[in-house]
């Protein structure tokens, strides 16, 4: 984890404390001697993608520097039922100071690496890479976005002010595809600023359309069908990337994936996950 990183993760876990512990855990504070030594043991109940661990023990060395781990695997490893992923051994009040916070991170994280995994699984002997999207959690972007990739996956744009996306509204409230390119472009020289162009096209005209607009960074290729996507990227012919979006489920991707599309982008990857089921449970 790199230190800008580890920063913004410290600022989500210094945030989180104060929202869970605030003046104090009164629970434990009220039948834990203060100075009680103890370990417990994380637990996965269900076979899932490892993600998040490098986040939980900033977790529990933010609670309490004295706190130690003995770690058994790694972010990435695809862990089974019954597996152990790490004993931490200290202060008991610490410990359970710490617990709802890392498994709240950890079953969320290892949620979406599980699901990008599988994902990622249906587009095996093709080129196509899957991308997030914006459809995250507020607050903990970046924690979704480190699951995704540790599952496989790729960054789309981390927000508004990192890339150009012109999608459906824009296009619609600039009055026409190219005037959207064009004001654009104009905007982006006005404030020297290099930022790709990524443009949503809803059918095969507006596909036309993008590329009289040329260049641009990458097609967007909105709820088209396999056939149609397929005849996009012919008529595209490698003028710029194409990426796939729109309701396009395990099932599917691969479809997708065969017509030659460069990205495949799925909101589901962050926004609709069940969490991973894991427990924190005190040992002898």
């Amino acid at each position: 984890m790199n230190k800008n990183i580890k920063s913004e993760v410290q600022r989500i876990i210094d945030n989180a404390i104060q929202e869970d512990i605030g003046d104090g855990d009164h629970t434990s504070l009220a039948c834990i001697p203060e100075n009680a030594k103890g370990k417990a043991r994380l637990i996965f109940k269900e076979d899932a993608v490892l993600a998040g661990l490098e986040v939980a023990e900033q977790i529990f060395y933010t609670v309490d520097p004295e706190l130690t781990l003995q770690v058994y695997h790694k972010d990435g490893d695809i862990l089974k039922k019954d597996d152990i992923v790490f004993e931490v051994r200290g202060n008991q009040r610490s410990i359970l100071k710490a617990e709802r916070l890392v498994l709240n991170t950890l079953q969320r994280m290892c949620a979406i690496a599980t699901n990008t995994w599988k994902l990622n699984e249906k587009l095996e002997d093709t080129s196509t890479k899957i991308l997030d999207t914006r459809k995250t959690t507020p607050g903990i972007r970046l924690l979704e976005k480190m699951a995704v990739k540790i599952g496989g996956g790729v960054n789309h744009r981390f927000g508004l002010y990192d890339m150009i996306m012109l999608k459906d509204n824009h296009i619609d409230y600039a009055g026409s595809v190219s005037n959207a390119i064009k004001h654009t472009k104009a905007y982006l020289e006005k404030q020297k600023k290099n930022l790709k162009i990524v443009v949503e096209a809803r059918n095969l005209d507006e596909v036309e359309e993008i590329l009289e607009n040329e260049p641009v960074e990458r097609i967007l290729l909105d709820n088209f069908t396999p056939e149609n996507t397929r005849k996009a990227v012919n008529k595209i012919n490698g003028k710029c990337d194409t990426e796939s979006s729109g309701n396009i489920s395990l099932a599917t991707a691969g479809d997708y994936a065969r017509c030659g599309v460069d990205y495949i982008s799925s909101g589901a990857l962050t926004h609709h996950v069940d969490n991973i089921d894991m427990s924190l449970k005190a040992i002898d």
